[in-house]
């Protein structure tokens, strides 16, 4: 009854910030067993506690953040997918009379954390069959949201490869990467990065887009 009970339990672990992006990706994962979608809150701190605390008490063979995002324009158009192949801290370090210093330069850490390989590049080629637009490319993670034309610039210049960000992507990787286990990320872009203009927002196609990345998350850890 016990190994029954432990073959029963969930396998990889989706931590999403909202309630919201939690019902999109349960509808798409429809009700398989092999996921368990759980809350993280908003912003890096409360996902990283709140995926240890996950981590502590449950075993998982993978971590994935998901959830909606911004994308930079040209990169990841609004509605389109982004899977991370990096999850970039892109405001932990030390401001300078030369300019940002990331904590690499620093000497005192690492800002990125690599994602799982191949399933990454699995989650995009899935994505892609099932005709999605799909970027695979670093995702940054910022605790302050991207509101200026300035702070856009200045994110573009320091990553010029970077096609999305979010508020809790480096938080769930550094808890998943702590307990050593493997990480993801993928985002639903629903709206540009650049000056705040919350009309021109598409949330609800965003959900859309992200209840789609369940159904393919299904076929990619089939």
């Amino acid at each position: 009854m016990a190994e029954q009970r432990k073959m029963d339990l969930p396998e990889i672990l989706i931590m999403t910030s909202v309630e919201a992006e939690k019902d999109a990706l349960e509808r798409g994962l429809n009700g398989s067993t092999q996921f368990k979608v759980a809350l993280t809150g908003v912003g890096p701190a409360r996902a990283a506690a709140r995926t240890a605390t996950e981590l502590a008490e449950h075993s998982y063979r993978y971590v994935i953040n998901a959830g909606i995002a911004g994308g930079f324009k040209d990169k990841a158009p609004v509605t389109s997918i982004v899977v991370a192949s990096e999850i970039v801290a892109a405001d932990l370090g030390s401001e300078s009379e030369e300019g940002f210093l990331s904590v690499d330069e620093l000497g005192l850490g690492q800002a990125a954390i690599q994602t799982a390989h191949p399933f990454s590049s699995d989650l995009e080629q899935r994505l892609r069959e099932n005709e999605e637009t799909v970027t695979l490319a670093p995702i940054l993670t910022l605790a302050t949201v991207t509101g200026t034309s300035e702070t856009t610039n200045a994110l573009q210049q320091r990553f010029p490869l970077a096609a999305a960000e979010a508020m809790e992507g480096h938080g769930v990787a550094t808890a998943a990467d702590l307990a050593g286990i493997p990480v993801l990320e993928v985002r639903a872009i629903s709206n540009e990065i650049g000056p705040r203009n919350r009309e021109a927002w598409k949330i609800k196609e965003a959900l859309q887009a992200l209840e789609r990345v369940g159904r393919a998350l299904t076929e990619v850890f089939s």
